[in-house]
């Protein structure tokens, strides 16, 4: 804070970065609130063969937040692995990422970095089945790359580094970047695998379907059960609750300081102001006794005893308002005649 009261720049700064991402990490804390909130409201469903007549008899054959675990079933055709035999899937994603060293000029070190440059996703129909053979009752999942937390089994991973050489080397120092090669993924969701889907479950023309809800509900698709994508969604609803509360608190903290000041600085001005008053009357009714004019007085002269020029800088206040003889008169500790504040040291004024 300046000697005006104005907050500084790093002040101000440091209030409002504070107070966006208070707000910005507190609209993610209530939108994942949210979604536990309605995670935990789901209903359970259980994949039998009454699932259908549940459905039939519920109002417009649809439930709108529901929870059902099973296991992929192929609807008509898989995904065989490229990479592993003997591999069935119903979603496959391959990527490819360039890892590469990056120089930054900043904190002249090396920083690990990495981009994709090629990423592809192959889907087939598939259904979630009952863990019991025996019930012929299945689930098709509608649109599963809309689901959240659709976590996928890595079933193949490759590094290929670059080959380097002297010219490499040396224009890798130049440019900046150094890269150290590709990085080759295979991800699937097997036939087979557990997953739990949460979603709008739908009765449509006797097919059952598991889609994404309406309303804003979060559509999921996880290898996780409930009760694990449960606590997964709490433990990130708690974080992000406690950036909130940690930057709100800075943002408070910053601003209170900021007010303290000025608080302090109003005080310390009207204080000053009134010491100032003090002064001029003790002055006029010096000039009173003395029998003076105050037109008469010259600007130059010493404010105690009024004959000689002023020839002291008090530090650190910086009033000039004494002759030497005057300021050695003074009692300990020497105070300001003026703002009385303490005067540390004592510059000689030559006057030319």
């Amino acid at each position: 804070m300046d000697s005006s009261g104005k907050p500084s720049t790093a002040q101000i700064v440091v209030l409002a970065t504070s107070s966006a991402l208070t707000a910005f990490f507190y609209s993610i804390y209530r939108s994942r609130a949210t979604i536990v909130a309605r995670l935990k409201e789901a209903k359970k469903v259980s994949l039998d063969q009454d699932l259908k007549t549940i459905l039939s008899e519920t109002p417009g054959r649809c439930i709108p937040y529901a929870v059902i675990e099973g296991v992929v079933r192929s609807v008509k055709e898989t995904l065989n692995s490229q990479f592993v035999d003997n591999c069935k899937g119903v979603i496959e994603r391959l990527t490819l990422k360039e890892e590469k060293m990056v120089w930054n000029r900043t904190t002249h070190i090396w920083n690990s970095t990495e981009k994709i440059i090629h990423q592809r996703i192959n889907t087939v129909p598939f259904a979630l089945g009952s863990h019991d053979d025996d019930i012929a009752a299945t689930v098709r999942v509608i649109r599963p790359l809309d689901a959240a937390e659709l976590d996928l089994e890595t079933t193949y991973e490759n590094f290929h580094p670059t080959v380097q050489s002297l010219s490499s080397v040396i224009g890798h120092f130049i440019s900046g970047e150094r890269p150290k090669g590709i990085h080759e993924t295979e991800e699937m969701l097997r036939v087979g695998d557990s997953i739990t889907g949460v979603g709008e479950l739908v009765l449509d023309n006797n097919l059952i379907k598991l889609q994404p809800p309406k309303q804003g509900f979060c559509y999921f698709l996880t290898r996780l059960d409930y009760e694990s994508l449960l606590r997964k969604q709490g433990n990130s609803v708690r974080l992000w609750k406690i950036l909130a509360i940690v930057f709100g608190m800075a943002a408070c903290s910053t601003l209170l300081y900021i007010l303290w000041k000025q608080y302090i600085h109003r005080r310390q001005s009207k204080k000053e102001k009134s010491i100032l008053e003090e002064f001029k009357e003790q002055q006029r009714k010096r000039l009173r006794e003395l029998n003076i004019e105050e037109s008469s007085i010259s600007p130059t002269s010493c404010t105690v005893c009024l004959s000689r020029d002023r020839s002291c800088v008090f530090l650190e206040c910086g009033h000039v308002c004494t002759c030497s003889q005057c300021y050695e008169a003074l009692p300990e500790p020497k105070k300001c005649p003026i703002c009385r504040a303490s005067i540390d040291r004592v510059v000689p004024l030559y006057n030319s």
